[in-house]
Parts: structure tokens; C-alpha cells; sequence
């Protein structure tokens, strides 16, 4: 690099800082490790959702041993409701401090929310002769009902308010034309507006089956000052990072991104001696010394917000690993780690036990660290068996004995 690039873009932060920054902020040292869940998921911002197995295993990788992994993160959602789970960034499911779900709700879930409650009313129009104000009875009735019950599932309110067994044709004209129940696309739009929220599921904690809530009221603030404190607490987490990732994370337009930058006053630093420019809050320009964290194993599931926080990835990903750990939508995986890397993946049998595979030369170190985070896993989940929603090429070759 440059004189002249090096004060335009500020110090250079290397892939070895990098790696060290991710293993403390992100809880996966020894040392760094959690008490809490809230602790977990204020540390990563969010925690993917849309596989609720994901939510306890990620904490599970992070919480200290002496903590239940399933306890921890049920008393969080379900009876202190310090954690949120609701509809965020790029349309997924989260799980969030529900001190930042007003922050979230403002920055990204609003604008989601009014494309799908309009595309909505377009399809039921095309496809029935229901309107937008059947829709807003409809939703009145369910508000009332869940007001009532406190808590109810799909079928229950399907059974006490009638008007969501109703079906519309979706997608008239098209190949994909046929019969739809509003059901779900009802409750999907109340819960990426806010007003109601996935609770207690029926069955297991790798269970998919929610009861709904009504969510308390939070404060509405200005969509800047939303998307600046969301930024702000990613750029803690995640930085030094690139626009792109950034752009990537949340799923706003670059302007956004840019925008929200600019109102914190991040710092640009260096990435690589290319030129590649990232970010830094700038109260966070200190040094993290590569060799901070220690070594340290993990065993990551499927959508874990660490390898799926940031676009660029080659600094903790062997690009020749991607098409083992990644199915064909961009969906990662369970990853092995070892102090900072990616060096390959882990599944879970069907007798419970957990298999898995390097794909790089890791050491005896390596191998001994990996073999305990595997035990202190299969450990703590016990009877229970997790298949990952979006299922990759080495977890299946792993679960079928390979």
C-alpha cells in the first residue's frame, strides 16, 4: 500500500486482527465466553431464526460450560421475553434483543412490511373477491383473539376466526397457479408489522410450529436513526467490515449504508494491501493483538450469524471449501473452527453422535480442541436430533456415515 493510501484509508487491519476481533466479540474464545443468552445475541446483534434449531445451537457454541444451552435461551424468549424473534433483515427471521427490535422494526421490517401487506391485497384481489378491508376485519378478529388467549397457534386461530381458512388463487395465469390458504399470509404480515410474534413453539426447541403473541408496543423512530443504531451496533460486532458486507447484512440499498456510516463517523481502514477499504467505529481504532483470543475450537450450525456475517469471507473461508459447506442458495452449513478459520464441517447421526470432517491439515492441537467441542455438544443435546432446514453437501455425507 501507498503512503498516500494508507492515510486515506487509515491504518491496516489484517485477517489475523480480524480473526482475533471475531473470536472475542463474537464470544467463541475460552475466555470470551457468555453467562447469559442475552449475552449471545447482544454480541452477534441477531441470531438467524429461520431454523429455530439455530437459535440454541449458536448459543450453545458460546454460553459457558456450566450453562444449559436450551434453559438459557427459552427463559430469555419465552418467560423474561429479553429476546425478540421477528421478521428483519433481507425478510428473515431473527432472534434480537428486545431493546434493538425497535431498531429493527424502524430500519428494515416497516418497509418489508408494506411491500408484502401490498402484494398481498394484489393477490387476493387477482384471486378471490376478498379486499383490502376484509383483510383489515380479518386482522382485527385476530388481534382480539390473541388478545383474548394470550397465546394461540395457526389452527386454533384458524378455528375461532373462520375467515382464515378461506382460500384465494394464488398466482392466476401462471404456473403456479392453485389454491392458497390467507392463513399464513395473514400472519406473516401482522408479525413484519410488529403486531403479533412467534412464542412458545408446540414441541421441542427444534420445533417450527409457533403459538402467536401479541408484542408489546415499542417506540417508532425515525428510519436514519434506526438504520444508524443498527449499524452502529454491527459495526461493534462485525467491523472492520466493507460496505458490501454491510449492504449484504441488511439488505438496504448502498445509499443506506452509506448514509448511516457517515451519520457515526466510521473510520476507514485498510483491509489488504489492495486497496479493499473497511470500516471501524471511531472509538474502536485500538489494535487487537492476532494472538488476543488464544486457541480456541467451535462448532458452528447451519446459518450461524459468524459465517454469515459478512459477504467477503475469504479471510476465514478457503474458497475451494464453499461448495462442501454452502447449498446452492448461499445457505452455510455447520463449520468447524479453528482459531479464527473455517476447516470443515459436522453433522449429527442418527444414533446422536456427532460426526465430523476436516478439510484442511489442522495439527493434534486442532484435532483434540474439535474433539471436545464435539462432546460438550452432543452432551448438552442429548435426545434430541437436529437436521439443518437447508441441508448441505457434507452435513448429508456425514449423516449417511461418509
Amino acid at each position: 500500500m501507498s503512503r498516500g493510501e494508507k492515510k486515506r484509508h487509515g491504518r491496516l487491519v489484517g485477517p489475523e486482527e480480524r480473526r482475533a476481533r471475531l473470536a472475542l466479540r463474537h464470544r467463541l474464545a475460552g475466555a470470551a465466553r457468555a453467562a447469559t443468552a442475552e449475552e449471545v445475541a447482544g454480541a452477534l446483534v441477531a441470531l438467524h431464526a429461520t431454523d429455530p434449531a439455530t437459535v440454541f445451537l449458536a448459543a450453545g457454541a458460546r454460553l459457558a460450560e456450566d450453562r444449559d444451552p436450551v434453559a438459557e435461551v427459552e427463559r430469555a424468549l419465552y418467560e423474561e421475553r429479553t429476546l425478540t424473534r421477528m421478521h428483519g433483515m433481507r425478510h428473515t427471521v431473527f432472534v434480537v434483543p428486545s431493546g434493538l427490535a425497535a431498531a429493527v422494526h424502524s430500519s428494515t421490517s416497516t418497509a418489508a412490511a408494506v411491500r408484502e401487506r401490498t402484494t398481498l391485497v394484489k393477490h387476493l384481489a387477482a384471486g378471490s373477491d376478498f379486499d383490502a378491508a376484509w383483510l383489515a376485519e380479518t386482522e382485527r378478529r385476530v388481534l382480539a383473539e390473541l388478545a383474548e388467549r394470550g397465546e394461540a397457534t395457526g389452527a386454533e386461530l384458524g378455528t375461532a376466526v373462520p375467515r382464515l381458512r378461506e382460500q384465494y388463487v394464488y398466482g392466476v395465469g401462471t404456473a403456479q397457479e392453485g389454491p392458497q390458504s390467507v392463513s399464513s399470509r395473514v400472519l406473516r404480515v401482522l408479525g413484519m408489522e410488529g403486531r403479533i410474534a412467534r412464542g412458545r413453539p408446540q414441541g421441542s426447541w427444534t420445533s417450527s410450529r409457533f403459538r402467536w403473541a401479541l408484542t408489546p408496543a415499542h417506540d417508532e423512530l425515525p428510519a436514519a436513526e434506526a438504520q444508524s443504531e443498527l449499524v452502529r451496533r454491527w459495526l461493534a460486532a462485525y467491523g472492520p467490515a466493507t460496505e458490501a458486507d454491510l449492504k449484504w447484512w441488511t439488505g438496504w440499498k448502498v445509499t443506506d449504508v452509506r448514509l448511516a456510516l457517515a451519520a457515526l463517523g466510521a473510520e476507514p481502514v485498510a483491509l489488504d494491501g489492495a486497496g479493499t477499504v473497511g470500516h471501524l467505529l471511531p472509538d474502536d481504532l485500538d489494535p487487537v493483538r492476532p494472538d488476543a483470543a488464544g486457541p480456541w475450537a467451535a462448532l458452528l450450525p447451519a446459518l450461524d450469524p459468524t459465517p454469515m456475517g459478512w459477504q467477503s469471507r475469504d479471510w476465514y473461508l478457503d474458497p475451494a471449501h464453499r461448495p462442501a459447506l454452502f447449498d446452492r442458495s448461499g445457505n452455510i452449513g455447520p463449520t468447524v473452527w479453528w482459531n479464527g478459520r473455517i476447516v470443515g464441517g459436522w453433522a449429527q447421526r442418527p444414533d446422536g453422535g456427532i460426526a465430523h470432517r476436516f478439510l484442511s491439515d489442522v495439527g493434534a492441537d486442532a484435532v483434540r480442541a474439535v474433539e471436545a467441542e464435539a462432546a460438550r455438544l452432543a452432551a448438552w443435546v442429548g435426545e434430541v436430533r437436529v437436521t439443518p432446514r437447508f441441508r448441505t453437501p457434507l452435513e448429508r455425507e456425514l449423516v449417511a456415515g461418509g
